[in-house]
């Protein structure tokens, strides 16, 4: 294989994603330029979409993929150490009604060998079996936990983000902070598409469609220029992405739906008391139950294949009675009903295409694709999870490394790098608690402000308020949020729209007094802060309301907390 000389030419990243942007900053730790372009925000596709739990892959145990539960264990434990901030410990439950029951079906699955349909008892997992599959889960964490309690309800610990786009924007943050430190290139280009012609990329703006839908941009050109290498980090839309830039190629991608709901049930909170429960359902289908903010609760997953747009799957009907359903099996005490959703959200999982006959074998193991007829040296990130985010970025850009630095040495430097915000953390709730009032005490906020803005940055509120200049005790209405801490994120991360605010930055979408009142004066900071017009503010606002409406289900609270 040829070396590359790299030079000053960029890697260009497609997909700005959880593995794109971990990726991004492991190249640029290892100095090496990047360009990132997304054709829609930061975290806008599938990394917004999933469980929200950092775990080692319980269920993979059943199909012997241990290497697998073993690396995803190893990064679940860093996290937990690197990103305070995002990642927390959660206890999770496993409820059986029976000793012996999928013993039989679990040892197939090991040995890779399937039969016709198993019977109800063949799919219950029993108490043996699951205090089977915990023994090898602890064995493999290798970590300082709880000694597990079996019984009828076994337990075991993982952890969980409650906002994984605010960490996406964390490790873009780290890598656009190292990059000027180091003084070399990165750019980050959401709502923009690149197009190849032979070596030479050309990144326009997006204008107002789906990302993935097939229409070339009609918008400015703002970059031309040879990338050294291209990696198709888009997750799910990895096969529309080789095809628009024209690059033949087998189908890599058979990703499958997953479907959620989260609801303010207070009955279902009280149950849960702040831990989780991880049980399957009738058909096979694992199914969490689990706390999510101090406000609501998430429930899922569904996982059927899907082959169309991923940017426009939602659940179906179908999908939302089966989740209510389970629950009130699971938890018969506390009765949900399909009003008792608050809103709800699907995502398409970035799987390998296999021909495999249940979705639940398909492997989550993650690696790089070569093409083979590409001019530019190009990568396809296959698979991946939150979870592994860091090592697969760390494995990709050692692979890079090998092609386009042969005799350099890679270090790998991101697996004692804390993320933004998780930077000498308090070590426990009191010291966490003393640190909120001890800041609220050096500025105009209260705790609970401090809090607000702490959940989204973690320890980065400390460079918020050392800002130059005065800031304000004004409110975002209807939240604890100050608009200086608004106009601050629009300024530094990336923020072009109104749903980015809602979305993905500010996460208001997990906001239950979210009004029409509250779109409205985003809309005003984005004219003071990006100076788009009122006529394009306006148009905005209604793209949100309506997008909440149609694609969440969310209702807006018809006035705002003043």
């Amino acid at each position: 294989m040829v070396a590359v000389k790299t030079d000053d030419r960029p890697i260009l990243i497609l997909g700005a994603g959880i593995n794109g942007a971990a990726l991004a900053r492991e190249l640029i730790l290892n100095d090496f330029p990047v360009c990132v372009v997304d054709q829609g925000d930061l975290a806008g596709g599938t990394t917004a979409w999933s469980s929200r739990l950092i775990h080692g892959g319980l269920r993979y145990l059943e199909y012997s993929e241990f290497d697998l539960v073993r690396e995803s264990l190893r990064e679940r434990n860093l996290l937990l150490k690197l990103a305070p901030q995002f990642v927390r410990p959660l206890r999770l439950y496993v409820p059986t009604s029976n000793r012996f029951g999928g013993l039989a079906t679990s040892l197939r699955k090991f040995f890779h060998f399937q039969r016709k349909k198993p019977s109800k008892r063949d799919i219950d997992r029993g108490l043996w079996l699951i205090r089977m599959g915990l023994h090898f889960y602890d064995a493999y964490a290798q970590d300082e936990v709880d000694p597990e309690q079996y019984r009828w309800l076994c337990s075991y610990s993982d952890a969980q983000i409650v906002f994984p786009e605010r960490f996406v924007a964390a490790l873009l943050t780290d890598a656009a902070e190292e990059a000027q430190r180091r003084g070399i290139s990165f750019e980050m280009f959401n709502y923009h598409e690149a197009r190849l012609d032979g070596r030479q990329v050309t990144i326009r703006a997006r204008d107002n469609k789906t990302p993935g839908e097939e229409e070339a941009s009609t918008g400015p050109v703002v970059r031309e220029f040879e990338p050294v290498a291209i990696v198709n980090a888009t997750g799910a839309w990895v096969d529309l992405t080789l095809k628009r830039l024209k690059i033949p190629s087998r189908r890599l991608m058979g990703g499958t739906k997953g479907s959620h709901f989260v609801t303010s049930h207070q009955g279902l909170r009280d149950a849960l008391k702040g831990q989780g429960i991880y049980a399957e359902a009738a058909d096979d289908r694992p199914v969490f139950v689990l706390p999510l903010g101090k406000d609501y609760t998430l429930v899922g997953t569904t996982d059927v294949r899907y082959t169309g747009n991923p940017g426009k799957a939602i659940p179906t009907d179908e999908e939302l009675d089966y989740l209510v359903d389970t629950v009130n099996h699971i938890v018969p005490g506390t009765p949900l009903t399909r009003d008792d959703i608050d809103f709800h959200y699907a995502g398409v999982r970035p799987l390998p295409y296999t021909d495999a006959t249940t979705t639940a074998s398909i492997t989550r193991r993650h690696w790089l694709e070569r093409a083979d007829h590409a001019e530019v040296p190009t990568y396809s990130v296959i698979g991946g999870k939150l979870t592994t985010c860091r090592s697969l970025a760390e494995e990709s850009a050692h692979e890079l490394a090998k092609v386009l630095r042969p005799d350099s040495p890679y270090e790998a430097k991101s697996i004692d790098r804390p993320i933004p915000g998780g930077e000498d953390y308090p070590s426990n709730k009191a010291e966490l608690e003393a640190t909120w009032e001890k800041l609220a005490a050096e500025s105009c906020f209260d705790p609970q402000q401090i809090e607000s803005m702490w959940l989204l940055c973690g320890t980065r509120v400390r460079k918020f308020l050392a800002q130059d200049g005065q800031l304000s005790s004004e409110l975002l209405v209807g939240t604890d949020l100050p608009l200086d801490f608004v106009r601050w994120s629009i300024r530094h991360e990336w923020v072009r729209r109104v749903d980015d605010l809602v979305e993905r930055r500010l996460m208001l979408l997990y906001q239950p007094s979210l009004s029409e009142a509250t779109l409205r004066r985003l809309g005003d900071l984005l004219i003071e802060e990006r100076g788009i017009s009122q006529e394009e503010a306006d148009s905005q606002v209604q793209a949100t309301i309506d997008r909440l409406r149609d694609h969440f289900g969310k209702r807006l609270t018809a006035t705002a907390i003043e």
